[in-house]
C-alpha cells in the first residue's frame, strides 16, 4: 500500500462519502460512486473527491474499464476510523478516551441496552 500523504482524519464528509461507496464495492468508477450516492453529486465533485483522497494516498487508480479509470482503496475504513476518532478525542477531549467514554454514557443519546452493551465489553476485557 502507498504511504498515505495526510492523516486519514482529515476526511471531509464528501470523501467519506466517496469512500464508504468504495470499500463496499472494491472498486469502482466515478459513475459508480455518482450512482450510490444517495444525494445529487455531479460527476466533476465525485472525480475531484478521488483526485483529492489519492492525493492523500487513501485511494489508488485500478485497472482501466474501457475509458474510465477505477480506483480502489489503499486503506482499510478501520485504519480511516481509528484516525479520525484518535483526532475527535485529542481535539474535543484533550486525548483522553476516558472522558469521550463519560461523556458518551452521560449523553440522551445513548440507550440502556447501549450502557448494557458498553458494560458487558468492559467486563470481557477485564477478564482477558
Amino acid at each position: 500500500m502507498p504511504h498515505m500523504k495526510k492523516n486519514p482524519a482529515e476526511l471531509t464528509r464528501c470523501e467519506a462519502e466517496v469512500m464508504d461507496v468504495v470499500w463496499g464495492q472494491g472498486q469502482v468508477t466515478v459513475g459508480d460512486v455518482v450512482d450510490a450516492i444517495d444525494r445529487d453529486l455531479a460527476y466533476t465533485t465525485v472525480l475531484t473527491t478521488l483526485r483529492i483522497l489519492e492525493d492523500k494516498g487513501i485511494v489508488c487508480r485500478g485497472e482501466k474499464i474501457g475509458r474510465a479509470n477505477t480506483y480502489v482503496a489503499s486503506v482499510s475504513r478501520e485504519c480511516v476510523r481509528d484516525g479520525m476518532l484518535k483526532s475527535f478525542v485529542d481535539t474535543m477531549f484533550g486525548g483522553s478516551t476516558r472522558s469521550l467514554v463519560l461523556s458518551l454514557l452521560h449523553s440522551s443519546h445513548v440507550s440502556a441496552e447501549d450502557i448494557k452493551a458498553v458494560r458487558s465489553a468492559a467486563e470481557s476485557l477485564e477478564v482477558s
